[in-house]
């Protein structure tokens, strides 16, 4: 009988000590856990930015530079470079006429 009674002690004890720490706990937790996504998006941002600018420099003739330049403008993808008036890929620092003539034979 003794026995029941401390272990019963003991639980309301424990919960009570629980219900104490846990709200600064979990505001802890909510905190790290947003600084971890806002850090985990902005990484994500920027390998996808670097996969698709190695991407674009699958295309014949665009290099490092007029890949970064396509992407900065707009063209995220092959194909929307690939699609993109003349004037429009002409509007872009870095490529030239003969770049263009180059993707316009892939349509």
């Amino acid at each position: 009988m003794i026995s029941k009674f401390l272990s019963k002690l003991k639980s309301i004890l424990f919960k009570s000590e629980v219900t104490s720490e846990t709200p600064l706990k979990k505001e802890k937790k909510a905190a790290k856990s947003a600084k971890t996504k806002t850090k985990t998006k902005t990484k994500t941002k920027a390998v996808n930015s670097k996969k698709n600018i190695e991407t674009l420099t699958t295309l014949p003739g665009v290099g490092a530079k007029s890949a970064k330049a396509l992407y900065e403008a707009g063209f995220k993808t092959t194909k929307a470079v690939i699609a993109a008036d003349e004037k429009d890929l002409l509007a872009v620092s870095g490529v030239g006429i003969n770049l263009v003539k180059k993707l316009k034979k892939l349509k």
